[in-house]
């Protein structure tokens, strides 16, 4: 439990003088001077935290310092707080250096907490990008025991994605501890948000054998509902060597992906991202796979390859849109766009949309 400071956020606690703010807000112009002795308790209040948010935009020197004294003995406590966390985000962002440190000295052996909580993990996230380097590793060294279960946390997962940018790798260790669990990351919605950002964010040596776990369960991965998207971040931004080889695992099974809920999604990005000679070899297995077109007959009618086919005619070279349209044509004419079916309807709609979409 953190520790609370002195002063305690209840509605009864309310002071005379806030309640003032509140009635006349509108027409009188309130200052420093008018809430002074009083501003833990305007920083834990809707309204008010916007007045010392304002005040301390403006502030001269002395008058943030006389803030930060206010609220300093009540830091853990307004940090946790709704309207109190934007009081004291604002001391991180523009708070003099020795304010900033005293401000994270307070958060020592409270990070884990912080980091979980509601508000709390927005004001480390603002901590980590601004207090000193010496006070960033602390901050590592106390989640590292802990770092698996702040992955897979809905507030927490921010504040280690916020580590990975700022950091130095150097101070990082614990990402290898990622290995033998990417999978699980990959599939999960606040772990595959980490491991795009280490991805993203960190050296080919430490991201190598991460890579190699993901390329190891590229298939199940494209078809998961969190796993496609690091898929997609893998051949929208990752390496050459990472692009080529999912690439490589799409072709000669382009049309059971685009089937697919999630992975036509990556589908997508593959006809968007891939190379000039790869992207005529995956739009090949479309327009020549089978004759006749069937496969176009195929994707038109599929809920999810409809919008595969989509991305085909969009990045095709001429020659492979001339035989796109020919084909889609041939299907279009020969199908009755009015049907008591309701899913042959869906399906009459959808090819009307790609019709109307490429003015077929």
């Amino acid at each position: 439990m953190v520790h609370q400071g002195v002063y305690e956020n209840h509605d009864g606690f309310r002071r005379k003088i806030l309640e003032d703010f509140k009635a006349t807000r509108n027409s009188r112009n309130w200052e420093l001077r008018d809430i002074a002795g009083h501003i833990v308790e305007f920083s834990s209040d809707q309204d008010g935290c916007q007045l010392v948010v304002k005040i301390l935009i403006s502030a001269s020197g002395d008058d943030q310092q006389r803030v930060f004294d206010e609220i300093i003995p009540n830091v853990l406590q307004l940090i946790q707080d709704e309207a109190g966390s934007y009081v004291v985000k604002r001391l991180f962002q523009q708070g003099t250096q020795a304010q900033k440190t005293r401000l994270a000295a307070e958060m020592n052996g409270h990070i884990l907490t912080l980091s979980k909580q509601q508000f709390g993990f927005r004001v480390v996230q603002k901590a980590i990008e601004h207090i000193l380097p010496d006070q960033k590793a602390a901050i590592v060294r106390e989640l590292e025991p802990n770092i698996i279960e702040c992955i897979y946390h809905s507030n927490s997962n921010y504040v280690i994605q916020t580590i990975i940018e700022v950091v130095p790798p150097a101070q990082l260790g614990f990402v290898y501890s990622f290995r033998g669990i990417v999978y699980s990351m990959a599939t999960d919605m606040f772990g595959s948000r980490v491991l795009q950002c280490a991805l993203d964010r960190l050296p080919n040596v430490m991201i190598a054998p991460l890579a190699a776990e993901l390329h190891s369960v590229a298939v199940r991965l494209m078809q998961d509902e969190f796993g496609n998207y690091v898929m997609q971040y893998l051949i929208k931004k990752g390496r050459p060597y990472d692009r080529k080889l999912l690439l490589n695992t799409l072709r000669g099974q382009l049309l059971q992906m685009a089937q697919d809920k999630y992975a036509s999604n990556v589908c997508e990005t593959a006809l968007e991202f891939s190379d000039a000679e790869t992207r005529r070899q995956l739009i090949n297995e479309i327009i020549s796979s089978k004759p006749n077109g069937v496969v176009v007959g195929q994707m038109i009618m599929h809920r999810f390859a409809n919008y595969v086919l989509h991305s085909a005619l969009k990045f095709a070279d001429v020659n492979q849109r001339d035989i796109l349209i020919f084909q889609i044509r041939h299907h279009l004419v020969s199908i009755q766009l009015h049907t008591s079916n309701p899913r042959q309807r869906a399906a009459c709609y959808r090819r009307k949309q790609t019709a109307s979409l490429f003015q077929l």
